[in-house]
């Protein structure tokens, strides 16, 4: 059955990271992207995690748009190899033009940055401004001791069990991928796949 295209917003670390499987798995979930003739949508760098996702995918032959805040462009080395490459002026425009174009959401291992946009695109999807998928890609266990915390926020009376179940969880990128393009397309995960 033939699909028309997606585009993934992903979301990741402007650094490599202490592992070496860090950087595998975005380089698999470029691959992937690629391969499909989907659309990466990111925050245009070259370097780190970023570059590593972006160089996969137009390797596989997928189209990448970058989308890089003025203040950014020389310290995440603005990648000059994308389809196309917005320079905004700001943080805001960058997050709102990256959302408003994807079909769905992933984040990689990554620092502060990283938990911002997955946590504001997860904000925004409960407060009702979109019904997009998003997801953790929880490389060798990097998450999980963050996992355990939003349980906790669960039990604490500050999250939803609704709200935490929209998080998919996994540490498989081509899975979690598949998933989330289900999703995308208004099918329901597989039985088979594990949610926190």
């Amino acid at each position: 059955m033939s699909y028309p295209a997606l585009t993934v917003c992903v979301y990741c670390g402007s650094r490599h990271g202490a592992k070496a499987a860090y950087a595998a798995a975005a380089r698999i979930l470029g691959a992937a992207i690629g391969r499909r003739g989907w659309q990466l949508v990111y925050g245009g760098g070259k370097v780190g995690l970023m570059g590593e996702v972006a160089d996969a995918t137009l390797a596989a032959g997928g189209r990448v748009v970058g989308v890089i805040p003025e203040s950014l462009k020389k310290l995440e080395v603005g990648h000059t190899g994308l389809h196309e490459l917005h320079v905004v002026p700001t943080m805001h425009v960058r997050k709102q033009m990256m959302a408003e174009s994807a079909d769905l959401f992933m984040a990689l291992p990554g620092g502060i940055g990283t938990l911002e946009e997955l946590y504001e695109v997860w904000t925004w999807r409960q407060l009702g401004y979109h019904d997009k998928p998003f997801g953790l890609l929880n490389v060798e266990g990097y998450y999980d001791a963050l996992l355990q915390f939003m349980q906790t926020s669960v039990v604490e009376g500050f999250l939803s069990a609704g709200q935490l179940a929209h998080l998919q969880v996994s540490g498989d990128p081509e899975r979690l991928l598949d998933v989330l393009a289900a999703e995308a397309r208004g099918a329901s995960a597989p039985d088979d796949f594990s949610k926190i």
